[in-house]
């Protein structure tokens, strides 16, 4: 997907401070921070939108939940707790076409969001 932001940092064709990778996800600062740690946890594989997850992928996401525990510690969020999110389609605050998971924290979280 060469118009695709996400795929183009995966590929390495835009720069970005990746804070974790592996063969299936990679992790990077959101440039619109919306908590004192905000990283996007992107996998590799592109698909669009939460609705298009499907049996051939469910491990993938089910990484991404062990990907997003890993770095809650590493940077810090795990004891007092942590948020992670993902948007799906115009209403749900999607902006970009490629699945991708908020993981935010360092602050309380209200509540409802948005």
């Amino acid at each position: 997907m060469e118009d695709c932001i996400f795929c183009n940092i995966i590929n390495k064709k835009i720069n970005s401070s990746i804070v974790y990778e592996d063969d299936y996800v990679v992790a990077f600062p959101d440039i619109n921070p919306q908590a004192p740690v905000h990283l996007l946890i992107v996998p590799k594989e592109h698909i669009k939108s939460p609705l298009d997850i499907g049996e051939d992928n469910k491990e993938l996401i089910g990484h991404v939940y062990i990907v997003a525990k890993n770095l809650a510690k590493k940077f810090g969020i795990d004891k007092k707790g942590y948020r992670l999110v993902t948007n799906c389609g115009n209403d749900g605050g999607q902006t970009v076409l490629h699945i991708h998971f908020h993981l935010l924290g360092g602050r309380f979280m209200t509540w409802p969001p948005g």
